[in-house]
């Protein structure tokens, strides 16, 4: 185990272009990992979703490696900027406002030109919403489909009537602005589907709702949406 982490420790000091993805808490900041912290503070660079967001997390840990911002609107300008600075033998951390990056959040871009690119890739394991969500969600966790983020828009209610056969867990991310929205959608596509609503994961308010799509739109609309919200949708039931 020693003999592993001086060697990642040496690895990241020899001017080897490597870009590493670092999960941070979903939101206590206990979840931080010591590995996490070393990374941050031993890199040339960390990009972060938020600066603003991200600058609170490091100054909890004492991590002054300079910041820079890499979010959805600006990721398209800004990986061939990164893809040049790690050729020229730079180190950076790409990290988001919580959980592990490209997984709902910016990174899939910059990790795909950094593989175009030969240039060293390492994921750290960490924080991801949605697997505490499942576990604790009591629906099959052996088989899921995780499908993020569903469209605002165009394509939304297409989507759910394509998953509406889905034999295994679903798992959504949603916003408090636009859960109920997706459980009235639910209500209508999938009514017989079991339903769990989690809610502020790891945070002191951390909650699980379940029920069926129109019990839950009757919790919801008497005592309101706050946070951040993961629905899970059970498998339809073999008949």
């Amino acid at each position: 185990m020693n003999h592993s982490a001086q060697e990642d420790h040496h690895s990241i000091k020899n001017n080897k272009p490597k870009l590493y993805l670092v999960p941070t808490p979903v939101g206590n900041l206990e979840d931080m990992t010591l590995r996490a912290i070393r990374i941050l503070k031993e890199v040339d660079m960390i990009l972060a979703e938020d600066t603003r967001t991200s600058s609170i997390l490091l100054k909890h840990f004492d991590i002054k490696t300079p910041l820079l911002s890499h979010h959805k609107f600006n990721e398209h300008q800004t990986v061939d900027n990164v893809v040049q600075q790690l050729l020229s033998g730079q180190t950076i951390a790409l990290i988001s406002d919580a959980g592990t990056p490209a997984i709902s959040d910016p990174g899939f871009l910059l990790v795909r030109k950094c593989i175009e690119n030969d240039i060293e890739i390492e994921c750290l394991p960490g924080a991801t919403a949605f697997v505490p969500a499942l576990v604790v969600s009591g629906l099959p966790a052996d088989r899921f489909c995780f499908e993020g983020f569903l469209p605002i828009k165009k394509g939304r209610q297409n989507r759910l009537k394509e998953l509406a056969s889905e034999n295994r867990t679903m798992i959504f991310y949603e916003s408090p602005f636009r859960v109920i929205k997706l459980i009235e959608e639910l209500a209508q596509i999938m009514p017989e589907r079991k339903v769990v609503l989690a809610r502020e994961i790891t945070k002191r308010f951390e909650e699980y709702i379940r029920g069926y799509p129109n019990e839950l739109l009757e919790i919801l609309k008497s005592k309101g949406t706050k946070g951040e919200y993961i629905v899970l949708v059970a498998p339809e039931e073999k008949k």
